[in-house]
């Protein structure tokens, strides 16, 4: 079946979604973007996500050219032109045609592009088994640089990890922060169980405040499970009893080993399988209705 995407008012096909070379999305990576999920006819967590994509424009000061509502009914209507109810939806907004130089100014209207398509990150195995992971000498970059807050198009920070992580055959790289501090995998947030208490970064050492990770941390509290927001080194990784990677495309995907080191029993913890599991019941049915 064709696929088709929306570029700045218009349906087109696949091989018709053309953007030009003068784009400073394209030209600078100047513009951000959220990676949303549609399960079973919803799409979760949508004006979060919206939420989210307005702040990070806002703090590069990019007007997007559509109001919210109207971006809202141009996902779910993307989402409609590909006959789709389970999906993965990329929406971008780029700073928009300009000239060579990187004056945002010499850009007059930004560029608004939905992408809507099916997604397996991992296969289902690892959700049991659990991933393989090594803590990369890539270091995030510090809030001071460029916040993380801000989920901008420039990826060459968590590429070059995953990279680090793709000659070491592992299935993620784990980030630190510049004061060695644990922050993140290279497109995930990071969880551990110390003592029964669940424990992950807090957002100001330089991380993507995740969609996902405040939905575990929101799941989590309503299981009765302790949660704490807390800088950490790599020593916990290696001490903890569980470990688990959250985001949009990943989910909660459980940690076996970091750097070679076994993580509890080697598969996904208890914590980790309750709170997959109730993720999953709560993706069925909390979301926008898309038909």
């Amino acid at each position: 079946m064709e696929r088709w995407v929306y570029i700045d008012g218009e349906f087109l096909p696949e091989k018709d979604a053309k953007i030009s070379v003068f784009d400073h999305g394209f030209l600078y990576g100047d513009g951000v973007f959220e990676g949303i999920r549609a399960y079973n006819g919803r799409v979760f967590k949508l004006e979060e996500h919206l939420s989210r994509v307005w702040d990070s424009a806002r703090a590069i000061n990019l007007t997007i050219s559509l109001s919210r509502d109207e971006l809202r009914e141009k996902i779910l209507e993307t989402l409609r032109r590909n006959k789709l109810k389970d999906a993965y939806i990329r929406l971008v907004v780029s700073r928009g045609k300009g000239d060579l130089g990187l004056d945002p100014r010499k850009c007059p209207r930004s560029s608004v592009i939905i992408i809507a398509d099916r997604i397996s990150l991992y296969p289902e195995d690892l959700y049991k088994k659990g991933l393989e992971v090594v803590v990369v000498s890539t270091r995030r970059i510090p809030p001071s640089a460029l916040n993380a807050r801000i989920k901008s198009l420039n990826y060459l920070n968590n590429i070059l990890a995953k990279m680090e992580a793709n000659l070491q055959g592992m299935g993620e790289g784990i980030m630190l922060s510049q004061d060695g501090y644990v922050a993140e995998g290279t497109a995930d947030n990071i969880f551990v169980v110390k003592d029964g208490e669940l424990l992950t970064p807090p957002t100001w050492i330089g991380i993507l405040r995740g969609i996902t990770r405040d939905a575990v941390i929101e799941l989590a509290k309503k299981e009765g499970i302790s949660v704490r927001e807390e800088t950490f080194t790599p020593f916990m990784l290696h001490s903890c009893q569980e470990c688990f990677l959250t985001g949009t495309g990943a989910e909660i995907i459980p940690v076996a080993k970091v750097d070679g080191k076994v993580i509890g029993e080697g598969k996904a913890g208890p914590v980790t399988k309750k709170l997959i599991k109730k993720f999953r019941q709560h993706t069925l049915v909390e979301g926008t209705p898309i038909y």
